[in-house]
């Protein structure tokens, strides 16, 4: 039995390791002033570039039901006999929608066929999405069924965390997404403002004075508990070294992901942007 993997540009995976895992990625869209573009048109280093010399911020919406409708298909017609779509938090975007109207559109291609799609709610952003997909990947790819790889991705998705330092929260405000974390604004300049992914929404989780001591907090909740699963994201950020060193003591540099914060989240989290992401492990 073949599953597949679809996910969407939020997640952050990079490009190569998607790639190798058959994960598959439907672009949201960013839009900037005039002119838009599907997430995975521009490279990281090309937003981030665009972002520093565009006289407006970026905007992003979701992609429509149509582009997963295409990618469901595809899969199917290639030979899946189901497929795993695991979304970006429906309480900060309406992909988890699209994804969901489309997948009632392929099921009424055959309605009697066994053909699955079941849509999953991360209830996360970034490579907190990223690692469900690589896991639910591992999971099709050692031919578990499509329930249990569903069950997997609910177990970790209870299990995962993810904070981030920003420089500023102007990004998270334009955009609408700043949620509980409002309680952060009108901070003095010299505080970065500590976030975390919370029940798929922002919420305040610091207020620290020094971007050193930032990091050192970011460390201190990967410490907390056992973890598995480590990423780092970071947005361009010149001290992503200096946070690898401060987890390397917790979990070794190479069983960490890297990531570059890509269009969707960086529209809405801002140059400098670093995070955590991972999961508690399960106790048993």
């Amino acid at each position: 039995m073949s599953i597949r993997v679809v996910t969407d540009s939020s997640s952050d995976l990079p490009p190569q390791l998607a790639s190798t895992l058959g994960i598959e990625i439907v672009p949201l869209t960013i839009r900037f002033g005039p002119d838009e573009f599907a997430a995975d048109a521009l490279s990281a280093a090309a937003f981030w570039q665009r972002l520093r010399d565009s006289d407006s911020l970026p905007e992003t919406s979701a992609p429509a039901a149509g582009a997963f409708v295409e990618r469901f298909r595809s899969l199917r017609d290639a030979g899946a006999d189901g497929i795993v779509c695991v979304c970006l938090s429906s309480k900060l975007s309406a992909t988890l929608q699209s994804a969901q109207v489309a997948a009632a559109v392929v099921r009424d291609d055959h309605p009697s066929n066994s053909f699955r799609i079941e849509v999953v709610d991360s209830l996360t952003a970034s490579m907190g999405l990223g690692a469900l997909c690589i896991a639910a990947a591992q999971r099709a790819a050692a031919g578990d069924p499509l329930d249990a790889v569903v069950t997997d991705v609910h177990q970790r998705r209870s299990r995962t965390r993810l904070f981030a330092v920003l420089d500023t929260l102007e990004y998270l405000k334009k955009g609408g997404r700043v949620g509980n974390a409002a309680v952060l604004l009108g901070s003095v300049l010299s505080i970065k403002p500590v976030l975390e992914i919370r029940d798929g929404v922002v919420e305040a989780a610091g207020k620290i004075r020094t971007r050193s001591r930032a990091l050192r907090l970011l460390a201190e909740r990967v410490a907390e508990a056992p973890v598995q699963s480590l990423a780092v994201l970071h947005g361009q950020a010149d001290d992503v070294d200096e946070l690898l060193d401060l987890l390397d003591p917790i979990v070794p540099r190479d069983e960490i992901v890297v990531g570059d914060v890509g269009p969707v989240i960086g529209t809405h989290a801002g140059p400098g942007v670093i995070g955590v992401t991972f999961q508690v492990r399960e106790q048993h």
